[in-house]
This record gives structure tokens, sequence and C-alpha cells, in this order.
């Protein structure tokens, strides 16, 4: 029995480790707004902060991670003479995965045996279900000279990865496709994670 809790504790581990060799499939759920037509013809900005986001350590990394994305939509950064600015944000709850069994938090190994048949439980089995989190950012385009907001859009995604600086550049990806005219409406975004099946 405890052979047999092992290879299948071991195959379970093996289609994990697998899937991380492969990539990942990020799908997101976007929807954006603008009210552009084309790239600006001066596509500069700076990041803007509102007061509670000047005072969080983790800002500046976030930009970071947003910069990326707003380059390959064809923006580019300027802080001495931006015609734009852009305010990036992001919420990560960690939530209950809808695949937890909520009547089983975890796994014990179950061993048999001994002189007398003795029953005994050794260290307790990961709970792969237990991690899920809800994640989203969003990213807003503000023209500097009349201050007006001319590009808005939202992305979202429930899953199970654990590492943020992986997944929200990837969201920022998501979130930025179709600049500066996107499609209309909710839809899905792909974004392929490490490296492809």
């Amino acid at each position: 029995m405890v052979r047999l809790l092992r290879v299948m504790f071991a195959a379970g581990l093996s289609v994990v480790l697998a899937g991380c060799a492969t990539g990942y499939l990020l799908d997101n759920q976007v929807q954006s707004f603008s009210q552009l037509q084309a790239v600006p013809a001066q596509p500069t900005y700076r990041f803007e902060r509102v007061l509670s986001q000047q005072a969080d350590p983790n800002q500046q990394a976030l930009e970071a991670m947003a910069d990326p994305a707003l380059h390959r939509a064809g923006l580019r950064r300027d802080d001495a003479a931006p015609h734009y600015s852009v305010q990036v944000l992001a919420r990560v709850e960690r939530i209950f995965s809808p695949y937890a069994d909520p009547y089983w938090s975890g796994g014990w190994s179950l061993g048999f045996g001994g002189r007398h048949g003795a029953i005994g439980f050794g260290a307790p089995w990961p709970n792969w279900d237990s991690y899920w989190f809800r994640r989203q950012v969003t990213v807003v385009l503000r023209e500097l000279p009349t201050n007006r907001v001319v590009y808005e859009t939202h992305s979202s995604n429930e899953g199970p990865l654990l590492d943020s600086r992986t997944v929200l550049p990837a969201m920022f990806d998501a979130a930025m496709q179709g600049f500066p005219v996107p499609a209309p409406g909710p839809r899905r975004v792909d974004i392929q994670l490490g490296a492809r099946p």
C-alpha cells in the first residue's frame, strides 16, 4: 500500500513538473476603452502615481513590469518630455480554489506493517489545489496637455500560479493587446508563459 501511494504521488508530481517545463497558457479576461484612432504622434509618457501609490514600496517594481508591455504597444517612456501620463495598478488576492475538495485539506501517507500490523502516518502530502489567486491589472493613459483620459484597459486572471513577477507582466501584455484601437467589449487574451510544448 505504501509503495502504491508513493508511486501515485510521484506520478502526480511528474505531471506538475512536466507542465512547468512546457509552459503555461495564461488566459486573461480583458476589456479596453479608447478615444484614440492610431498610435500617437508623440508616444512618450511618464508614470503617474496617486498618493497611496507614492507611499507603496512595490509601485516602482509594478511600473517596471508594465513598461515592456507599454513599449511593445508603441509607447516610449520619456520622463523629461512626456505627452501622456500612465497610471498602472494591480490587485492580487488569494482565494479558495474552485477545484479544492472542501472536505479534504491535505493528505497523509498511510503505512501498514510491523510485527503487530500497526498503522502509521507519515509526512503530509502537498495540497496542490490550495494555491489559487485572483489578479487584476489596470492601465490608464492620460493626455497631459488636456488631462483627459484617452485609454483605459483592464486584464484579470484566476489561476494557481504563485509567482506574480511572472504573471503580472504577462497580464500587462494582455491588457495592451489591440492598442490603440482594441476590440469592443470583454474578450479573452491568452499569453504563453515559459517554453512552448
